[in-house]
């Protein structure tokens, strides 16, 4: 039996993957092998000795101790992807709140009110300084081409924009569902040179902050409209502000409002609504949920944050799973452990992601215990377990 504690409130499309009997879920279970989150912060959170896996219900994983789950051995797990379609479609409706100057329209309509019969004179007169330009025919640029900016890319090219994709790190998954029209940016100057909208859709690292800043905006036609439903560290605030005011920059979207840019004319700050729908939800609890199911019963890594993806069959009787430093000769004490316990290995696979490392190994023995008990006392092994 796995225990899986519930630290926010937990869509049923991912709950109800729990099979009884298999696993128990609520937010009091004891010594739980797993914590699926949503939006609470788990930095204050002691992380019990049972803890095996984090799963976190969204792609940011902002309210996860990272380091310190890597340092014990826990794994943790995002589900990037799941909420794609949200974002994608709240792009297409920025594209069309920035282009066609709609918010700053609707809002000068309402002070009509009162004027009776005149209000159709008025609206127009009034319409012409709301005036704004159509989308199709002018270039998209998308910075970043996973799950969201494939989606986005394919979805303004379908409205009649020439869309420029730039990711260096293109996955093979990601090249077979952009559309073949799009087209291929070799770097970022291509992007700035030639694009009127810009788009970011990039994981927040320290190479990716302050993306769009005074520097890259310079390198920018004049009057792009730029797009950030990401992380708002994506972009310098004061370099957007002061880009918004010498009208280099037409106006700026941002999902992640911060202080300084809510009451800046050309900003149009949402209140991080990218996910915030029932389909989303429900997709990455579910995600969450299968991650953790086949992480606890097979040893299975999926969409980690701080630990490689690894996958083997299971083929034999016994199962053991080692997180461990990546290290050299780790994997030859590894196999040297089972050797001196006289037992034959059927099958390994090993990993590693920066300074962490995954292996699976598969022996047909049942009895593991004294190996493990071996494989724990390697240096640099941090944890053990035996399926």
């Amino acid at each position: 039996m796995f225990n899986i504690k519930t630290m926010n409130k937990i869509s049923l499309s991912g709950l109800t993957k729990f099979t009884p009997g298999e696993f128990q879920y609520g937010d009091d279970v004891e010594k739980p092998d797993a914590f699926i989150v949503r939006s609470a912060s788990l930095h204050e959170v002691e992380l019990p000795a049972s803890l095996k896996a984090i799963a976190r219900a969204g792609a940011g994983v902002n309210n996860v101790p990272v380091d310190k789950c890597s340092e014990e051995g826990v794994v943790v797990f995002n589900t990037p992807g799941a909420n794609a379609n949200g974002v994608k479609e709240l792009l297409i409706g920025a594209l069309v709140l920035s282009s066609r100057n709609v918010l700053d329209a609707v809002a000068w309509a309402k002070t009509l009110k009162g004027q009776g019969d005149a209000v159709p004179k008025l609206v127009e007169k009034g319409k012409s300084q709301f005036v704004g330009p159509e989308l199709a025919g002018k270039k998209l640029g998308v910075i970043g081409l996973g799950a969201i900016g494939v989606k986005a890319a394919n979805a303004a090219q379908a409205l009649g924009m020439e869309v420029y994709g730039y990711d260096p790190y293109l996955s093979v998954e990601a090249a077979w569902g952009i559309s073949q029209t799009i087209h291929h940016a070799p770097s970022l100057s291509v992007i700035y040179e030639k694009c009127d909208y810009i788009t970011i859709h990039v994981p927040l690292t320290p190479e990716t902050r302050g993306t769009f800043n005074t520097e890259s905006i310079a390198a920018m036609k004049k009057g792009v409209r730029l797009f950030n439903l990401a992380r708002g560290e994506l972009a310098v605030p004061a370099d957007i502000i002061e880009a918004l005011k010498s009208g280099h920059v037409a106006s700026y979207v941002v999902d992640f409002p911060c202080d300084e840019l809510l009451d800046v004319p050309g900003v149009i700050p949402i209140p991080h609504l990218g996910a915030s729908t029932p389909e989303s939800e429900d997709n990455c609890a579910a995600m969450a949920a299968d991650e953790l199911i086949n992480f606890l019963k097979t040893g299975a890594v999926k969409n980690s944050v701080n630990f490689p993806n690894v996958d083997m069959p299971l083929s034999s009787a016994g199962r053991v799973t080692i997180i461990h430093k990546n290290v050299p000769n780790m994997l030859s004490q590894i196999t040297a452990c089972f050797a001196q316990a006289n037992i034959n290995i059927d099958n390994i696979i090993d990993k590693s992601k920066k300074q962490m490392a995954y292996t699976i190994v598969d022996v047909s023995d049942e009895k593991l215990d004294a190996v493990a008990d071996a494989l724990r006392a390697v240096d640099g092994v941090i944890r053990v377990r035996i399926i």
